[in-house]
């Protein structure tokens, strides 16, 4: 079924001014619109946003974005207290984007996250529009998992509670791994009833995220690390990644191999990584953190040899799909992550993408440090075969685009008649 002149609105409670808004909600929803769907974006943007500088760079978005034939409007986000912050911004989302429902005759909500899944259904209830959950991980779980809820709050069976009522509601789900959805199929809501169900994991936009020489060379003479092996993470520390474990493992790795070197591309605060690599005895000059711009990071990449990542294995993290695997794929390098978060295993042992950690140890690190000298040995060969297995896997464009559009079309395929002013 073509997708042209369809009407969707498309709920984010993260921002377009955030960098997950500008890498997995942006791109996507500009390439469907080549498709021919017309969207409707509403989003939350955060404190920046509202100030003169933050209003200048939201006036150039939303220009650019109509260029694709996207609407965008945003609300405020608000962050405390947290339980009456969040309904206050369900409610006013609710009432927004009635208005827009109606104006735009919308035929479908595409709701990214648990948040805007409650507006979806507020919406679906009213005006009777299809719905979308996209499900980027298990909210309730993931609060309980990191310690921030305990099982049984307010908060949690709150969230389950809404949770349970857009499953049950949506015409379409998406989630990012294969191995959560056998679990979610079976909970109250889905269990006993067909639902259009698509995995999309966290895609990159390979054609950013590509293997330069060009820019190893430059990053690599600039940063004076021409004749090190560079280790790089990507994104935030702590919280859910094993900050503490990531630095154990390299204090190890610099133990066998002393010209290695490990890049810190974070914005968070040096003094808390540093504090971390002085109390395992690890030099200033074999590490360095820089607070990267999102379009300068595939540079780094390039200019690295191996992309880490340990993240906390534990329930919730079997629904999450690290989008820095993509992005270290994208540009060519082997992963070293650790089991037991996502389809990762998989990722590893069936595709062959680098090594899997499976507990926290010295020996494990030792062991896998031992492996990580072969990746140099045919480092050009190497490269290639990590960017085909983004390309198969993890490629925007022709991997999370198409699936995207295929839920689209089995979901709109059976709509009613888009919603009238009323």
């Amino acid at each position: 079924m073509p997708l042209a002149n369809r009407n969707v609105l498309y709920v984010s409670y993260n921002g377009m001014l955030d960098p997950l808004g500008q890498s997995q909600v942006i791109p996507y929803l500009k390439e469907l619109s080549r498709l021919g769907v017309r969207f409707t974006l509403l989003s939350y943007e955060r404190a920046p946003a509202f100030t003169a500088e933050g209003e200048l760079l939201c006036k150039c978005l939303r220009d650019e974005l109509a260029q694709h034939n996207i609407e965008w409007h945003y609300l405020a986000y608000h962050q405390r207290p947290s339980l009456p912050a969040t309904a206050f911004d369900v409610a006013a989302g609710v009432r927004f984007a009635s208005r827009l429902v109606k104006r735009n005759q919308i035929e479908m909500v595409h709701a990214r996250a648990h948040i805007p899944a409650v507006i979806a259904l507020a919406l679906k209830r009213r005006f009777g529009v299809k719905m979308i959950f996209d499900l980027r991980g298990l909210m309730a779980e993931e609060y309980i998992d990191a310690g921030h809820w305990r099982k049984g709050s307010v908060a949690s069976r709150l969230t389950k509670t809404f949770e349970r009522r857009a499953l049950a509601a949506a015409d379409g789900v998406v989630t990012l791994t294969e191995r959560i959805w056998p679990i979610i199929n079976q909970w109250d809501g889905l269990r006993g009833r067909a639902v259009a169900h698509e995995v999309i994991p966290c895609c990159a936009d390979l054609q950013r995220f590509r293997f330069s020489r060009e820019a190893r060379d430059n990053y690599r003479r600039d940063l004076g690390i021409e004749d090190r092996f560079v280790v790089v993470y990507s994104g935030s520390i702590d919280g859910w990644y094993l900050t503490e474990e990531m630095a154990a493992f390299f204090a190890t790795l610099v133990q066998k191999k002393p010209k290695a070197f490990l890049l810190w591309l974070t914005q968070a605060k040096h003094d808390r990584i540093g504090k971390m690599m002085r109390a395992r005895n690890i030099d200033d000059n074999a590490y360095r953190i820089i607070a990267a711009q999102p379009r300068d990071v595939p540079a780094y990449l390039s200019a690295s040899d191996v992309g880490l990542a340990f993240i906390k294995p534990c329930f919730s993290k079997l629904a999450s799909s690290p989008t820095k695997y993509a992005e270290y794929l994208g540009c060519g390098l082997p992963l070293v992550i650790n089991a037991g978060v996502g389809d990762s295993d998989a990722l590893i042992t069936d595709q062959k993408a680098g090594l899997l950690i499976h507990g926290f140890t010295e020996t494990e690190y030792s062991t896998a440090i031992d492996e990580i000298s072969t990746f140099g040995a045919t480092a050009e060969e190497t490269r290639r075969r990590m960017h085909s297995i983004a390309a198969e896997l993890f490629d925007l464009k022709t991997v999370g685009v198409p699936r995207y559009a295929r839920l689209y079309q089995r979901v709109l395929a059976e709509n009613s008649d888009p919603v009238t002013a009323q």
